[in-house]
This record gives structure tokens, C-alpha cells and sequence, in this order.
């Protein structure tokens, strides 16, 4: 009896992470992780928990407003400011879903990477997260790294790292680990360097393979207001 009290527990715990997630699931979740993972980041649980939130109110938002047209649209939030990635079919989507974004009162700043494509399709979305999960081992197996203050995003090819390096060499060393993986085509940082008083993320782009230089810590503003790495 007690065998079969155990089985249907487990049975009940695969189902529960089998089913689509909705809104306040996903919060919920999201929001747990967040705190837990704190204790181990550069960043506050209070900040974690906003983060969370905000990247969780935004996707939903995205979705409620089309699911159509905004299902491949990624959000990945750190220190309020909030990454889209994906695509979109229209220029005319793509200003709506940054519009939507800062229509959270968390929202500090909007990096928006959104492209206007076609639909990519399962596989392409596939290996994507591949990518991802590859540079997160880098990471991990970097001893050079604190990989749980780094998220990774990836959309066709290219890696967007966030979070809060310790330093610009530990910016750099995590931007050369992602580089080097397979399938990466190009590696754009929008990482905050810890102690930083201007407050603001240090965009870097790295093409992979290349040769290392330097990051600018900077943003290129001269004739966009948009967030964009520096090349190099």
C-alpha cells in the first residue's frame, strides 16, 4: 500500500511538470527560483523577485495581446532591464511587443533583439536551446566564471548573455566560453559589471571564432535610442 501511495505521487508530480504552464504557474515557479537561486547571485532577492515578476507580467502580456503574433518572442529580464528576443512578423509587432514591455512598472530599459522573420518552426527553436544549454555548461565548467550570475538567451545562432559579471575579465572570459561552442555565430553581452555606478548594462558584441579584444563598456546611442553592442 505504501508502495502504491508513493507511485501515485510521483505520478501526479510528472503530470504536474508535463502540463503547459500557465500565467500564474509560471509566476509561481519563476518566482521560487528567483529566491533560491539568490543566496548564490550577485544580486538581492528582492531583485531576483522583481525580475521574475517582470519578465513573467511581460511574457503574459505579449501572449494575451497575440499569441500568434508574439509566441516567439523571448523575455529575459536582469536588474530591470528586459531583453527581447525571437521574431516577429511585422516592424509594426516588433515596436508593439517593446511598447508592451515597458508597460511594466519594473522596466528600467528595453534591449530589444527582436527580428522580423517568418516563423522559425520546432527545429530551429530546438537548436537554439541546444546552444543555450552548451554555453551554460561552458559556464558551469569555467573556473574563471560565476555562471549563476549570467543568463543565456539564444536565438538563431546568436548568444545574448545578462547578469552581473564581478568584473570586465570575467565579462570577457564568459563572452570567449560562449564563443567557442559549437553553432554560435555571434555573442552580444548585456551584462552589468558589479560596482558599476553608472548602473547600466555594459553591451559588448563578440563574433565567434575571433580574436579577443578589449569590451566597450558602453552604449552606442549616436543615432538610436535602442540598446545595442558595441562590435568588435
Amino acid at each position: 500500500m505504501e508502495y502504491s501511495f508513493m507511485q501515485k505521487r510521483l505520478a501526479i508530480a510528472v503530470l504536474f511538470l508535463s502540463l503547459p504552464l500557465t500565467g500564474c504557474a509560471v509566476a509561481a515557479i519563476g518566482t521560487a527560483g528567483a529566491v533560491g537561486l539568490t543566496a548564490a547571485q550577485e544580486k538581492t532577492m528582492g531583485e531576483a523577485v522583481d525580475d521574475a515578476t517582470a519578465s513573467n507580467e511581460i511574457k503574459s502580456k505579449l501572449l494575451s495581446e497575440s499569441a500568434n503574433s508574439f509566441g516567439e518572442v523571448d523575455v529575459e529580464v536582469t536588474g530591470g532591464l528586459v531583453l527581447l528576443s525571437g521574431r516577429v512578423n511585422t516592424p509594426e509587432e516588433r515596436v508593439k511587443a517593446e511598447g508592451i514591455a515597458w508597460t511594466s512598472t519594473r522596466t528600467k530599459d528595453v534591449a530589444n533583439e527582436i527580428r522580423i522573420e517568418p516563423p522559425g518552426g520546432f527545429l530551429a527553436n530546438v537548436s537554439d536551446e541546444i546552444i543555450t544549454g552548451r554555453v551554460r555548461a561552458r559556464l558551469i565548467g569555467s573556473s574563471t566564471v560565476k555562471s549563476l550570475n549570467f543568463n543565456v538567451e539564444t536565438y538563431d545562432g546568436v548568444v545574448y548573455l545578462m547578469g552581473i559579471a564581478r568584473s570586465a575579465e570575467e565579462l570577457k572570459r564568459a563572452a570567449e566560453e560562449a564563443s567557442v561552442v559549437g553553432g554560435v555565430k555571434q555573442v552580444v553581452s548585456y551584462v552589468r559589471i558589479r560596482g558599476d555606478t553608472v548602473g547600466r548594462a555594459a553591451p559588448t558584441t563578440q563574433r565567434s571564432p575571433s580574436t579577443q579584444t578589449t569590451p566597450d563598456a558602453s552604449y552606442d546611442t549616436g543615432a538610436d535610442a535602442e540598446l545595442i553592442g558595441a562590435s568588435y
